[in-house]
Order: structure tokens, then sequence, then C-alpha cells
């Protein structure tokens, strides 16, 4: 098992190569959510301010 976390002396480049891919990965599935609900806020407070001219 210590062999295979040292990855043959290459653990370093290894491991972050791996931690950016999870990071890269998992922004790309919630970066939708969040410019959904921006723009849901957005819009809502442009109705909102149309509405009461």
């Amino acid at each position: 098992m210590q062999e295979f976390l040292q990855m043959g002396g290459y653990a370093g480049y290894v491991w972050s190569a791996y931690a950016i891919t999870a990071v890269v990965l998992i922004a790309t599935a919630l970066w939708p959510g969040i410019r959904r609900r921006r723009l849901h806020a957005a819009l809502r407070k442009r109705w909102q301010w149309e509405r009461s001219e």
C-alpha cells in the first residue's frame, strides 16, 4: 500500500494532478447551478422593479 501511495517517487505530481482534476470536475458540475441561481435572482429583481413602475 505504501508503494502505491508513493507512486514510484512521483507521488507529488500524481496526487496533485488528481486533486486538480477533482477540483475542475466539481467546479464544472456546480457552476451551472450557481449561474442559474444568479440569473434567477437578477430576473426576479428586474421583474419586481418593472412591476413597481
